[in-house]
């Protein structure tokens, strides 16, 4: 996806604060495996993914927690790091080669000061990435896993291809013997 219709379908800027904002952006590729924000750190840049897809998870002992996919024409920041400028609890590791769109918090939130299209750029897009936490965990607290399946096969039906059945289960919450179960049923 390209990077001019990635920062549309986030909040469409006036061309002259587009291209300021377009200039602070390069490009930047890495493979699949790499492991692009760590917890416990505070991330200094946000990405945009031109062509790939990543996974976000919280590490624990026994087993990793995925609780997000991301992919094509979506953002990846961490919040907590972004908002706070504080450590966040996420890794997001790339699950395929991925070439991305990077973008420096510090450059964006001179941006933010400087020109008022941006920073309402800005608030869409934290609005937007609230929204998508909501969704999850709503859909975690009021939907079974079967549900969760169903939702996940309607809203991405290409995640199945692309996503390590490991992945899946752990981001609806459940073994990967129950998700074999609720694939065989469909």
């Amino acid at each position: 996806m390209i990077l001019e219709q990635i920062l549309d379908q986030i909040y469409t800027l006036p061309v002259a604060s587009k291209k300021e904002l377009m200039e602070c952006i390069t490009e930047e590729q890495y493979p699949k495996g790499h492991i692009l924000m760590q917890a416990d750190r505070v991330e200094k840049v946000l990405y945009f993914i031109k062509k790939g897809i990543v996974r976000a998870f919280a590490p624990r002992e026994l087993k990793d927690i995925t609780f997000c996919f991301i992919q094509e024409g979506e953002t990846v920041l961490s919040m907590k790091s972004y908002v706070e400028n504080q450590k966040g609890y996420e890794n997001i590791e790339l699950l395929e080669d991925c070439e991305l769109y990077k973008l420096e918090i510090k450059k964006l939130f001179e941006l933010y000061n400087r020109d008022i299209h941006i920073a309402n750029w800005g608030r869409k897009l934290a609005e937007k990435e609230l929204l998508k936490i909501e969704s999850r965990v709503i859909s975690s607290e009021l939907l079974s896993a079967k549900e969760r399946y169903d939702k996940l096969m309607k809203d991405s039906p290409g995640f199945i291809q692309r996503i390590p059945l490991m992945y899946i289960a752990s981001y609806l919450g459940m073994t990967q013997v129950s998700l074999s179960r609720i694939r065989k049923e469909k």
